[in-house]
């Protein structure tokens, strides 16, 4: 029996851990041959020697390196863009080089490396494009993410109108919008906050299965979504109830 993705070569930016790590071995393990970028060399290595991943430095803030590591490992028939940042505080909070830097990674990013992608997709006759988006976005406002929550939205609106552009021409776009998920990144905003065993309290607490999400059941998510090839300008909440 043939697997899923197999034959398709995968390009996943942020990579080195939490949700792109998890995302890239789940994509390799369903048959995708598979590139994945991470600016961390360090957290990068950690996938040296998986089977069917190769790994680039990649900084997706610069349009010159995106077009060229794309321009030498592509073409691909899926991308799955996963790099991002959550700011913390309210409007009155966020500081213009805060939302400046949100929109940068969390939206401008995507835009560059779909540019680079679609065309070669496009000659192909199609792909699958994936932006990682967040139930903190148009889908539902969270206390203090203002940041986070306006660039979100904006990567579900940047989802939709890729896929409405392209679905003629075999391209489809969706949008996986997690709620809290264990990560990297969540234990060291949960440090942040001072009193770590308080700051999991209340994540958890706001989750109605009672737990965080884990990486290996976004990254699963990713693959369905990878190989579903009829569905389109899609947003996803996996969030454990959080929204219902």
């Amino acid at each position: 029996m043939s697997l899923p993705l197999e034959g398709k070569r995968a390009l996943v930016t942020a990579a080195g851990q939490g949700i792109g790590r998890a995302s890239a071995l789940a994509f390799a393990r369903a048959g995708a041959d598979v590139v994945a970028t991470d600016i961390n060399a360090e957290a990068l290595a950690t996938l040296h020697g998986e089977d069917r991943i190769t790994t680039r430095i990649l900084d997706v803030l610069k349009d010159e390196m995106v077009a060229n590591v794309v321009g030498e490992t592509g073409p691909f028939d899926i991308l799955f863009n996963c790099a991002g940042f959550v700011h913390a505080g309210t409007i009155l909070d966020m500081p213009d080089k805060d939302l400046d830097f949100a929109l940068d990674l969390n939206v401008r990013a995507m835009i560059r490396t779909i540019r680079a992608v679609l065309p070669s997709m496009l000659e192909r006759g199609g792909g699958s494009i994936i932006n990682m988006a967040s139930v903190a976005s148009s889908i539902k406002g969270v206390p203090n993410r203002c940041a986070y929550t306006v660039t979100k939205a904006a990567v579900i609106g940047l989802t939709k109108s890729v896929a409405a552009d392209y679905v003629t021409q075999g391209i489809r776009c969706n949008a996986i919008c997690p709620g809290t998920v264990e990560s990297p990144s969540l234990q060291d905003r949960m440090r942040a906050q001072g009193d770590y065993d308080a700051a999991r309290a209340a994540f958890i607490a706001r989750q109605p299965m009672g737990r965080l999400g884990t990486p290996e059941e976004i990254a699963d998510l990713a693959v369905y979504l990878a190989g579903a090839t009829y569905t389109s300008g899609q947003a996803y909440a996996i969030d454990g109830g959080w929204t219902i």
